[in-house]
């Protein structure tokens, strides 16, 4: 994983609805301002193994 100076840090965002199916997660890296966004991040991104817009939470 790479490493971010700052106040940045790599989060991992998991589909919650894929897991409720018992398909496999699809997952995405992206980033975040711990100061500014406290709270885990939740986004609607694409799962390609249910082909749709699902809700991605980030996990520990």
């Amino acid at each position: 994983m790479p490493q971010i100076k700052g106040k940045r840090v790599v989060v991992t965002l998991e589909c919650t609805e894929a897991k409720a199916a018992g398909l496999p997660p699809s997952r995405y890296m992206t980033t975040k301002n711990k100061s500014k966004q406290p709270s885990r991040i939740e986004q609607k991104k694409y799962n390609k193994f249910m082909r749709k817009h699902t809700l991605h939470r980030e996990v520990k």
